[in-house]
């Protein structure tokens, strides 16, 4: 006799309820993809820099945009990533009554130390699928930013791979040009 095994996958309203009724609290380092709860790594110096570094220069934009540091971002009902960055649309309440929406989100940037592979196949197909217009993808350990344009159900149609010497202008935010070596340190 053979045995179905069904995953229970969980909705983002299920996911805060989780919360609310303290199954999950403010320092468990979990996020919801795709109706499951993920472990997020461990945050290394390496890592908490670059994020550093990356608040401070998108933060030129100026008053026109929100940089949102590793919070969430509701992607449909079954998902709630917390990238390390998101470049978000200008709101006066500063997005207080509800998480930003993928219409909502200019920019989305995942620093990875250990994480590359995962964030390369999971995450940025997740954010592609959902219309995020641009994504990048900060390397560590190959001392590189993928850039990532063009989403569709698919995934991105554009990637290029910026080194260091070379610069990056995401593609909604006119005048914002940067340097690699700037985000890399």
């Amino acid at each position: 006799m053979s045995v179905q095994v069904q995953r229970r996958l969980f909705t983002v309203e299920e996911y805060h309820r989780m919360a609310e009724a303290g199954i999950l609290s403010e320092d468990d380092r979990v996020e919801l993809i795709e109706g499951e709860l993920i472990a997020m790594s461990p945050i290394g110096s390496r890592h908490a820099a670059a994020v550093a570094r990356l608040t401070a220069l998108l933060s030129r934009i100026g008053g026109w945009g929100i940089v949102w540091v590793q919070n969430p971002v509701r992607l449909g009902p079954h998902s709630e990533p917390q990238p390390d960055v998101a470049l978000l649309r200008y709101r006066p309440d500063f997005y207080a009554s509800a998480h930003p929406g993928p219409e909502d989100v200019l920019l989305i940037v995942e620093v990875a130390e250990t994480s590359a592979d995962y964030d390369r196949t999971v995450k940025i197909p997740l954010y592609a699928r959902h219309g995020i217009p641009e994504a990048w993808l900060v390397d560590l350990t190959e001392e590189h930013v993928e850039i990532y344009r063009q989403p569709g159900p698919e995934g991105y149609r554009g990637r290029r791979i910026a080194r260091r010497g070379e610069t990056v202008s995401p593609i909604l935010i006119p005048g914002l040009t940067v340097a690699i070596e700037e985000i890399l340190g």
